[in-house]
């Protein structure tokens, strides 16, 4: 077999096992999209998309479960809560990581390997742990109930500012940080217009990261919110469940709305998102 038809054969091979990847991948989400225009008795009577004489029958599919969400259940109040709290939280979380993880790696002070140590053993330390100590804070603090008691304890994840401390030690060479200096840049401005542009494939991936997981977070808001007037879109989908009945193509609507947001993020970001994973990995 010659060189070229092997290079062939490998190419088919790649590409036929990326594709079946991607089919299986996508059942679910087209199944999730379909079923989210049926109503609940269409629902169990089809798989995907209903079929009637072997054609696809468009007529038996419906945007009311999109409709009642915003006109019945107030859906566009969670929707907006979570853009809030996610966008605030991974701007402003990529913000103090950067900071914190450029303090690590550039400035040489007394107690920075041991500072260095605490960012890896907080690491270590599972959420759900430090869930009462936060909630006990937050109620000293007089912040229950409020958007602030979710946001200020994501702000400095231990895990984001090893993440920068370990991308600016590989990415920011010294010599460029002492010319900026030497051109009579300030501390922030260095900051600002060296570090942060040399790092730019890790704040994209660390702003989505961060994005989603206040995006998906479901035990945080039940814990600190009360008011059902401040919950997010993952509490809002989880109440459209109900005790004795369930309006199957009504959840999976507001699943749908809920995915869209994050699915669009990551289109976005998504080439800064795969050379952010690689950031930092070799120089330690």
């Amino acid at each position: 077999m010659s060189l070229r038809m092997t290079r062939v054969l490998a190419w088919i091979w790649t590409r036929g096992v990326l594709l079946l990847a991607a089919v299986l991948t996508l059942i679910p989400f087209a199944w999730l999209v379909a079923s989210s225009f049926k109503s609940n008795e269409e629902f169990f009577r089809s798989t995907l998309l209903p079929v009637e004489n072997r054609r696809i029958a468009w007529e038996r599919l419906t945007t009311e479960p999109y409709a009642r969400l915003f006109r019945e259940m107030d859906f566009s109040r969670g929707l907006v809560n979570s853009l809030f709290l996610s966008s605030v939280t991974g701007i402003v979380a990529t913000l103090c990581c950067a900071m914190g993880g450029y303090a690590l790696a550039k400035y040489k002070f007394r107690g920075r390997g041991l500072c260095t140590a605490l960012v890896l053993a907080a690491v270590l330390i599972p959420p759900p742990l430090i869930i009462a100590p936060t909630y006990q804070l937050l109620y000293r603090l007089d912040l229950l109930d409020s958007f602030a008691g979710l946001i200020l304890p994501a702000l400095a994840p231990a895990f984001g500012v090893f993440l920068f401390r370990q991308a600016i030690v590989s990415g920011v060479p010294n010599d460029l940080l002492e010319a900026a200096r030497l051109d009579g840049a300030g501390e922030w401005r260095t900051f600002v217009m060296v570090v942060l542009p040399l790092v730019r494939p890790m704040i994209g991936t660390f702003l989505m990261v961060t994005f989603l997981g206040m995006w998906n977070n479901f035990i945080a808001p039940q814990v600190i919110i009360q008011d059902p007037a401040r919950f997010p879109l993952s509490v809002a989908v989880a109440e459209l469940r109900r005790g004795y009945y369930n309006d199957y193509g009504l959840q999976m609507a507001g699943t749908v709305v809920s995915i869209v947001p994050v699915m669009i993020l990551f289109l976005v970001m998504q080439k800064d998102f795969v050379s952010g994973l690689t950031s930092g990995a070799v120089k330690a």
